[in-house]
């Protein structure tokens, strides 16, 4: 990581909601307050904190999981990454790979032992983040139908 300035990690709260809707918007181009108002309040009761990175009291990223709670079949060892966050800036300065860290260790601390993501196959970037993070295709599969 080559930052002159400390990251601080700390647990995401509805205080967040303004920059976490900003660096989605930045990173996506919609404005989606609404749909970020009800994540961060379901995070409060998601089995595991969700996080956020700062620096000089500025949120720069965030990561947003859930701990299984048997959902079709799926045991409670079970969790996923929902949403990982990081603004352009500090893109590619291990910001994402701290806030994975630590949530990977926030979910061994309940007992998770297997953390899945849903990857857009031609996203190559985010493919390879989460190979370097360890990941490797799984045997579940996704399906959809559109209607």
């Amino acid at each position: 990581m080559d930052l002159m300035e400390p990251v601080k990690l700390r647990i995401l709260t509805m205080k967040d909601l303004d920059a976490v809707a900003e660096i989605d918007y930045v990173l996506l181009g919609k404005k989606r307050r609404e749909y970020w108002e009800n994540r961060l309040e379901h995070t409060e009761t998601s089995g595991v904190p969700s996080l956020a990175a700062e620096v000089n009291g500025k949120v720069i990223g965030f990561i947003l999981g859930t701990a299984s709670g048997w959902e079709y079949g799926i045991p409670e060892n079970v969790a996923w990454i929902d949403t990982l966050g990081v603004i352009k800036e500090y893109q590619k300065k291990g910001i994402a790979r701290l806030l994975f860290k630590e949530m990977f260790s926030m979910f061994k601390k309940v007992g998770v032992d297997t953390i899945y993501v849903f990857v857009d196959w031609k996203d190559w970037d985010l493919l390879q983040f989460f190979d370097r993070m360890g990941f490797n295709r799984g045997n579940m599969i996704n399906l959809e139908m559109k209607i």
